[in-house]
């Protein structure tokens, strides 16, 4: 059986089209996977305001930090201390290490799951190198990228 799986970024998102998105694709279940989640920066994505928002449209919204990268990984990447290519190395390492597939279940079990992080695309985040790394222990893992 195909499980579709989303993945989306609040950047240059108003929460109308942020929302809007998830309601298109039926998504039951926002996962966070954002290492920081309660910056002023994350305007409408603040941990406890999605939270609220997702109840009020019948989304269960989840904060997984074990999704996260670690926070010298990011701070490199960011800084342009490491490639690209180095920083999903790291990435997908830590995933490994922390046995996440593990966790696939209860990813799926509350409905169509989203996996949430701040970029606008997922080209060069973490959420799609995430469920390319969760599709590899379930071949019928389907994505849909939400832009």
């Amino acid at each position: 059986m195909v499980v579709e799986t989303c993945t989306i970024g609040f950047a240059k998102k108003t929460l109308k089209k942020f929302i809007g998105l998830l309601q298109e694709e039926n998504v039951k279940h926002l996962i966070d996977t954002r290492l920081n989640n309660t910056s002023q920066l994350a305007g409408f994505a603040k941990k406890e305001d999605l939270d609220y928002i997702s109840q009020l449209v019948g989304i269960k919204y989840n904060h997984f930090l074990n999704l996260a990268p670690e926070a010298e990984m990011l701070e490199d990447f960011k800084k342009k201390r490491i490639p690209w290519d180095e920083y999903e190395k790291r990435y997908l390492d830590l995933l490994y290490k922390r046995k996440i597939e593990n966790d696939l279940d209860s990813f799926l079990q509350d409905g169509k799951p989203c996996f949430l992080c701040s970029e606008d695309k997922p080209h060069h985040c973490h959420r799609r190198l995430l469920v390319e790394y969760l599709q590899q222990y379930n071949g019928d893992i389907q994505i849909i990228h939400l832009v």
